[in-house]
């Protein structure tokens, strides 16, 4: 490549997320006049083995400002990029590990490195004149992946959740039709009859204004399994039975209590064992149709996802289990632990580390889901492209779906939806 795709300007500042937390927003400029920016922000739920941010001290922004981490870009990382050729992320991302020198980019903060390797790679591809989902993934990427649509966060007023901020989180995913588009208006059909159930149901005012918002904490059940009947009854009666199923991010973490070994308010108050757990995973999976569970234990308990893998083939995917982590993945395959990872872009702190984590994993039989927690925003819809993931973290109706939308109208005929490929098809028979 020439000296057009050289980077000739690095600027980084501090913003403000979606969800409301400060984040760090890269901008990389290169000689030929591209532009790639890039937003890292903190989610509501972090595993302790993530990569970690760089914060400001506890009394800027309640401790969550992060200016210190855009600086760690100004001042240390940019000089060192400058003249870089960013379509070259593997070098521009070794020249960042190096200046950062720990295994978890505590130096200089995650977000600081993920951001701006981000920032690099949307920039390499504008600078190449292509999307940036065929930057990731060159001629190859073409498949479009099954979306769901988020129907709101579970019951979880009871006790540890919400002091951690952990809740359940429970989508409708979309996998039976011929293109993303129609997958995508279904999704809205279905969110629109969860509203009207629910409104019926509890005297509510959900609407898709609500949804924009995300809005729907539902604290008005006994049980969660109350909402995984009402999304149930939304599919039958908007004729979709047999062409969606149910997702859940469990974060089981932030409900585990230590000292007792028990898990705290989890899907309704109470205490509850790990064979507690497990009984409640073999109804969701059996009577409900979930077919997704991300994180159904904590983050170290590597033989109970493996346990509840081996039992019933269904996506069992690592968050917190895994962080993006090739060791941690590793692990995971010697003892069976889930067969599917998410994908945080920013959660290993590079772009390359990331996707070393996602060929690891494909080179061993798992899936990846993509998921935009950490502030890629609809970018991940070209990740997911890019790495012709089979399925993403929610997607249908907001900007991710519409980015999905054009990359499915730009890509024509070569466009593929992932449809029931993209999931495991579910086993019963080993519940003998």
């Amino acid at each position: 490549m020439g000296r057009a795709q050289e980077i000739v300007s690095i600027q980084a500042r501090e913003i403000f997320g979606a969800k409301g937390y400060p984040g760090v927003e890269v901008e990389v400029i290169t000689r030929n006049g591209a532009r790639g920016a890039a937003v890292a922000v903190a989610g509501t739920s972090m595993g302790s083995l993530e990569a970690k941010f760089a914060y400001d001290p506890r009394t800027r922004l309640g401790g969550w400002g992060v200016k210190t981490a855009a600086d760690n870009v100004n001042k240390i990382l940019a000089p060192a990029l400058i003249g870089l050729d960013s379509s070259h992320q593997a070098r521009v991302d070794a020249v960042i590990i190096e200046l950062d020198g720990t295994a978890d980019k505590s130096k200089l903060g995650a977000n600081a490195t993920g951001s701006l390797s981000a920032a690099v790679l949307k920039a390499g591809a504008a600078s190449l004149g292509i999307p940036l989902y065929q930057h990731i993934g060159g001629v190859n990427a073409c498949t479009l992946p099954v979306p769901g649509i988020m129907t709101g966060r579970g019951s979880y007023r009871y006790g540890a959740g919400e002091e951690a901020g952990g809740k359940p989180t429970y989508a409708i995913m979309c996998y039976g039709f011929s293109s993303f588009r129609e997958a995508a208006y279904a999704g809205w059909e279905i969110f629109a009859e969860y509203a009207r159930i629910l409104n019926r149901r509890f005297k509510l005012g959900f609407t898709m204004e609500h949804y924009s918002r995300q809005l729907l904490d539902t604290r008005i059940v006994e049980h969660d399994r109350e909402l995984w009947d009402a999304m149930m009854e939304a599919a039958v009666n908007c004729g979709y039975e047999g062409k969606v199923c149910l997702q859940a991010d469990i974060a089981a973490e932030t409900y585990y209590d230590p000292e007792k070994k028990k898990f705290i308010g989890l899907f309704s108050e109470g205490e509850k064992s790990k064979e507690d757990l497990f009984r409640i995973y073999e109804e969701m999976i059996e009577n409900y149709s979930f077919r997704i569970i991300e994180d159904p234990f904590p983050e170290n308990d590597f033989e109970s996802h493996a346990r509840l893998t081996k039992k019933y083939d269904i996506d069992i995917v690592g968050d917190d289990l895994f962080v993006t982590n090739t060791e941690r993945l590793r692990r995971g395959i010697e003892t069976g632990a889930a067969n599917s990872v998410l994908l945080k872009v920013y959660q290993k702190g590079t772009i390359t580390e990331a996707l070393e984590a996602v060929r690891f994993a494909y080179e061993n039989g798992y899936r990846v889901m993509p998921c935009s927690s950490r502030g890629e925003g609809a970018d991940i819809a070209d990740y997911a492209v890019g790495i012709n993931s089979g399925y993403l973290r929610e997607g249908a109706i907001d900007a991710t779906g519409n980015r999905l939308i054009a990359i499915e109208s730009e890509l024509g005929s070569r466009a593929v939806f992932a449809g029931e490929k993209g999931l495991r098809r579910i086993r019963l028979d080993s519940r003998k």
